[in-house]
């Protein structure tokens, strides 16, 4: 059971065989943990979302009723991991070396804070990791919660709708079946992209002032 967790995004299929309705539940808790947890941004996300759209094109899922139950889950859990910044942030500021965030990890957000300013909760959406730590960092003080707000309700929606209906519409392909890591690791590419964007316009704005 915990192996399924940790890898539903693989062993899909078979929580729909043996959770039918149920898997609905599943993926929300999930996605939910993935976002909302600041110590579980290990659990699957990006490949979770496009399998579930590909599963969705063969009818085992309904495709609104998976996309506002993902959306759902991905705000809220941006909302709780938010207010646990919020609540709890400046104890991990007077403990850096606490075990439950890697220093790395929560640099590398301060980072992204730095340079998107309240974009990066969008733009992180898109960024394995990073995402469930932004959140956290917001709410530690980098933003306003209407601010986040805001940014946390467009970028669940805009990550979810990119990923579940790439599933639904290329998930099925025969290409896509047989190299799913390699489709996976293109969509994250391709989710980092608004990254290389942004990096490229403040790169041109420094040489043409």
């Amino acid at each position: 059971m915990l192996d399924i967790f940790l890898h539903v995004d693989k062993h899909l299929a078979a929580v729909i065989h043996q959770f039918g309705n149920y898997s609905y539940l599943i993926l929300f808790v999930v996605i939910f943990c993935e976002t909302g947890l600041v110590v579980t941004p290990f659990l699957p996300g990006d490949s979770l979302l496009f399998a579930a759209g590909a599963l969705a094109a063969i009818k085992s899922f309904n495709i609104l009723w998976l996309w506002l139950i993902l959306v759902s889950a991905a705000i809220i859990g941006n909302t709780v991991n938010y207010f646990i910044g919020k609540i709890f942030g400046a104890q991990w500021v007077k403990n850096p070396n606490s075990k439950l965030i890697k220093k790395e990890h929560l640099d590398k957000t301060h980072q992204f804070f730095e340079k998107y300013g309240g974009k990066t909760i969008i733009i992180t959406r898109f960024v394995p990791i990073v995402r469930t730590i932004a959140p956290f960092v917001a709410g530690m003080g980098a933003m306003s919660y209407g601010k986040f707000l805001l940014y946390n309700v467009l970028g669940g929606i805009l990550w979810v709708s990119v990923c579940v209906f790439s599933g639904y519409f290329f998930g099925n392909l025969e290409f896509v079946k047989e190299h799913f890591s390699i489709v996976v690791l293109l969509i994250i590419f391709i989710s980092l992209l608004p990254i290389f964007w942004e990096v490229w316009k403040h790169k041109k704005a420094y040489q043409h002032p």
